[in-house]
């Protein structure tokens, strides 16, 4: 059965001034941000790649990526929205169903700022191939949190192996996140996540009826695990949960480059 790769680059970080992040350069050869992370998904075996972009990261990355990449089939698909009645994008499942007409099979979907191991890939790619039910890869919240400082970390409840609920918690430290009932070992969304076919019509629906809700607020935003966690609730679809033992890497703020390129060097990559 084929499998696509859903990647989201469509969005700019203000904290990294106005530059595409994901061409930060952080391997040891010079690779970019985004080479590291196709790296590490293509050896899972998809079919094709899916870029979701945004208008300022449309043409850089066609201009790098083309139609193929090695060997793969490359597609774009544009997040837009009006500056005239919104300061930003619907969020991340907009921007994952900006891509429906594009996604004919089962798909994994992943921010293309963030790395999240090669074994993430291949697990929600096996899952998907041998079941017809979704699922997601949570990271222990113990290697979430900043040595210093408070953070805001999507939480998944789970029940059995399956996810029950998500909820956003708020200034979480390494000195509190028992007052705010979380464990170590609680299961932080990093927003990947292997779906069916099915669950992304079902998504779509959602995203639509939630921007007739909400046109008129300029700030609402729709985010994947929130709208899933929905779908789950109203027990349209299951989601199982795997646990990932891989160090999560991400790129925000220009320091990050550093540290991405430190970590890459420990693993030989």
């Amino acid at each position: 059965m084929d499998v696509s790769l859903v990647c989201m680059v469509a969005g700019l970080s203000s904290r990294f001034g106005g530059k595409i992040k994901q061409f930060a350069e952080v391997g040891r050869n010079g690779e970019t941000f985004i080479e590291c992370s196709i790296k590490q998904a293509l050896p899972a075996g998809f079919s094709k790649i899916i870029f979701v972009v945004g208008n300022k990261t449309e043409q850089p990355f066609k201009n790098k990526f083309n139609g193929n990449y090695k060997g793969i089939p490359v597609f774009y698909a544009r997040q837009s929205y009006n500056p005239e009645k919104r300061d930003r994008p619907w969020g991340t499942a907009d921007a994952l169903c900006s891509a429906k007409n594009l996604i004919k099979e089962p798909c994994v979907i992943c921010n293309g700022d963030d790395l999240y191991g090669e074994k993430s890939f291949k697990v929600l790619v096996d899952h998907l191939q041998n079941t017809d039910e979704n699922a997601t890869i949570g990271i222990k919240l113990e290697n979430m949190l900043p040595d210093e400082g408070k953070v805001t970390r999507g939480i998944f409840n789970v029940n059995n192996g399956y996810l029950e609920s998500a909820r956003e918690v708020f200034e979480i430290s390494k000195s509190n996140f028992y007052e705010k009932g979380l464990r170590p070992d609680s299961l932080c969304n990093m927003n990947l996540f292997g779906l069916q076919l099915p669950t992304i019509h079902k998504l779509s629906k959602r995203i639509e009826s939630f921007k007739r809700q909400y046109k008129n607020e300029k700030l609402k935003e729709c985010f994947i695990h929130v709208e899933l966690a929905n779908l789950v609730r109203e027990n349209q679809i299951k989601i199982k949960i795997y646990s990932s033992e891989y160090k999560w890497l991400g790129i925000t703020n220009p320091e990050d480059e550093k540290i991405v390129k430190q970590e890459l060097e420990k693993q030989n990559l």
